[in-house]
């Protein structure tokens, strides 16, 4: 059970993680500045492979009318993905991967929506960014300064997402965790947050990954054990310098007919961790319980 004595004991050992300061940056005429001022991020799914069923569009219309809507519920972003990343999940090369997302992006954009792309492909990521993706949401995990110089060339933004021992997230097996959560992302980010300073990136998000799937926490309890305990942690990551974006998860075997509950109560968790921007199937929800932490005086 989650208790305010993990709490307390977390806060004072790590201390001095609490106020390291981290960069403010302006995207497409945006300013998105660090927690407390948290940002969301909204999504829409081209993959009917995609569980999340609220998510999932299946045209261009339907895509654009998604994405309108999330922006009008507080999203400040909207991340388009046309390839789920479940383990069961169908391939989609990148040429169709283009197809069905560049007409949502070129949408979306002239409406004065910022799009976030989801993708691993170097030619996806291209013709993504020209077309006026304004982040790339990076799932590559090798190989990834092709991916940092064309973000910088459009001077985009970058979500870098934790892949581990793999070339991209379709490509994960199992997850090595040390009982620190936090060792091996602070390392991972280190090293890649430096290589895409050196390419050229100024925008930049760390993303722990904890909605991708690893074949070792298939188990519900060590999933959300692990979920949970890096959301609480996240805070650490501050010392990096840059904002810490989370994918909110599921957990369905708990919430059972009230899936749609559990991203807004892991929004809490991770906003206690103090995430500064939050993507989540459930804006106006997760707004809500924004909104509702606010009126607590820190």
């Amino acid at each position: 059970m989650l208790t305010l004595d993990y709490l307390a004991a977390l806060a004072e050992t790590h201390r001095a993680a609490l106020a390291a300061p981290v960069r403010s940056f302006t995207l497409k005429s945006q300013v998105f500045n660090p927690w407390p001022l948290v940002s969301l991020m909204g999504v829409v799914n081209l993959s009917s492979d995609s569980w999340y069923r609220e998510s999932v569009v299946l045209s261009v219309e339907a895509a654009v009318r998604r994405g309108l809507r999330l922006a009008t519920e507080g999203a400040r972003l909207v991340d388009v993905g046309a390839e789920s990343t479940l383990l069961q999940a169908s391939r989609v090369d990148p040429a169709a991967q283009t197809r069905q997302l560049l007409p949502v992006i070129e949408q979306l954009t002239a409406a004065g929506v910022a799009v976030s792309v989801e993708t691993y492909h170097p030619s996806v990521t291209a013709a993504c960014l020209k077309a006026g993706a304004a982040v790339l949401n990076l799932t590559a995990g090798q190989d990834t300064t092709v991916f940092y110089r064309m973000a910088a060339e459009h001077e985009a933004g970058v979500i870098l997402c934790y892949v581990q021992d793999a070339a991209n997230v379709r490509e994960v097996t199992d997850f090595h965790r040390l009982d620190d959560p936090v060792t091996l992302l602070y390392d991972y980010f280190a090293r890649e947050t430096e290589r895409a300073v050196q390419a050229g990136c100024k925008r930049l998000w760390i993303d722990p990954g904890l909605g991708f799937y690893y074949r070792n926490l298939s188990d519900s309890a060590a999933r959300v054990r692990h979920q949970m305990e890096t959301f609480l942690n996240s805070f650490r990551l501050r010392s990096l310098g840059w904002p810490v974006c989370h994918a909110l998860p599921h957990a369905f075997e708990y919430f059972e007919d009230e899936v749609r509950s559990a991203e807004p109560f892991f929004a809490v968790l991770a906003l206690l961790g103090q995430t500064d921007l939050l993507r989540t199937h459930e804006v106006a929800r997760v707004r809500g319980v924004l909104e509702t932490l606010k009126v607590m005086p820190s």
